[in-house]
């Protein structure tokens, strides 16, 4: 097994610690979990690099690759569903991970056709404004643990005090998460959307 290989299975491996550090209400734990994902979204850079630098790429990597970026993604949404502290519906979630199946599926398809489809601009954008609202809404859960721990400060006590900016701050990590998640699923859409429409002759030629 090539290194571009062995780092896409420690991005799998990170997984289940990142779900479990981002659900537990602890500083400790979502610096942690903050920490995790900056490794699996590094890691991501570099088993593409590595294995276009010494020309490695196989169907291993081609087939695990996209699964783990997309198990990781969709792992850090599902887990902001089940937090109280912050509103993540759940039918973003859905519409967010099931564009990926959906293309996932096209790219199957096209592969029975002996094509092979490759990443799109908006897509590529889609995939850095996920890793973003991720990142961000750690940072806001992180915030929130601090608050709580060190000072005993509510979000809640933040929207109900008398003083503007501490009102202010109380909104921001209030609707942030919704906000952030909520122009996700919109970008996943379009994009998603764009890319079916470009590659609908896929269904023209299948055989049904």
């Amino acid at each position: 097994m090539n290194l571009a290989n062995r780092l896409t299975l420690t991005r799998l491996a990170l997984v289940p610690f990142f779900l479990i550090f981002t659900i537990e209400d602890n500083v400790n734990t979502r610096i942690a979990a903050l920490v995790f994902f900056l490794l699996g979204s590094l890691t991501d850079f570099f088993d593409g690099y590595v294995a276009r630098k010494q020309k490695a790429v196989t169907v291993l990597g081609t087939f695990l690759d996209p699964l783990v970026d997309k198990l990781f993604i969709s792992a850090a949404f599902i887990s902001f569903v089940q937090l109280q502290e912050i509103y993540v519906p759940a039918w973003m979630v859905v519409f967010i991970i099931g564009r990926e199946f959906l293309i996932t599926g096209l790219r199957t398809l096209a592969a029975s056709q002996g094509r092979i489809l490759g990443a799109e601009t908006i897509g590529k954008f889609k995939t850095t404004w996920q890793i973003i609202t991720v990142i961000t809404i750690l940072v806001v859960l992180i915030t929130n643990s601090v608050l709580e721990s060190r000072w005993g400060i509510s979000k809640e006590d933040l929207l109900q005090s008398p003083e503007e900016m501490k009102r202010m701050a109380g909104r921001v990590l209030d609707t942030l998460p919704y906000c952030l998640c909520f122009l996700t699923t919109v970008l996943t859409i379009v994009s998603g959307y764009a890319y079916l429409k470009k590659h609908k002759d896929l269904f023209l030629c299948a055989k049904y």
